[in-house]
């Protein structure tokens, strides 16, 4: 499979890159290894065919160019933004990092008044509670609800049993109704 684009490089590697993210697209929700299987067949040509695209057109740029940075950015990080096809684990881009962290940099300003830097350093964990919670679909303040309940009392050797995954079950809203 190649990328048929035309040679606008501009189009040529948006296209390119959309075709990529149309593939993650139709493997999203799938099994981890169908999803690699799938990415090995069916993105790795793709960009196969689109490093050697960047590097041809990289030879044909003036090297001051905003494009030719592009490209040699790219392909400078070619193993770090390749490495999703090898793992089905992997998605294809950070979004749901971005968006995890989005609270915090939106609130940077308002964290200068957490008081000390112990206090900021209770706020990051708290953001971390809550984001690990957001991320594996558990409600957060289920889960904090449960941690200040319990922690308390809790032995300090045995403390990563309230961890969200080990708490998981606990924290289903069908679990306690049966």
């Amino acid at each position: 499979m190649r990328c048929r684009l035309r040679s606008s490089a501009g189009c040529r590697a948006t296209r390119c890159i959309g075709a990529l993210f149309g593939i993650e697209e139709e493997v999203r929700g799938k099994p981890a290894e169908l999803r690699r299987e799938i990415r090995q067949a069916r993105a790795r040509p793709l960009l196969d065919d689109l490093r050697t695209w960047m590097e041809k057109s990289l030879r044909q740029l003036s090297a001051k160019s905003e494009t030719a940075g592009a490209i040699r950015y790219a392909l400078a990080h070619w193993r770090a933004l390749t490495r999703y096809v090898d793992d089905g684990l992997l998605e294809i881009d950070n979004s749901a990092a971005e968006r995890a962290l989005r609270a915090v940099a939106l609130g940077s300003k308002n964290y200068l008044f957490c008081g000390s830097n112990s206090g900021g350093e209770r706020a990051a964990a708290i953001y971390s509670l809550v984001g690990t919670a957001k991320l594996n679909g558990m409600d957060p303040e289920a889960y904090l609800r449960q941690i200040l309940i319990r922690i308390a009392e809790y032995p300090v050797n045995q403390i990563d049993e309230l961890l969200l995954w080990n708490l998981a079950e606990d924290l289903q809203p069908d679990a306690k109704a049966a």
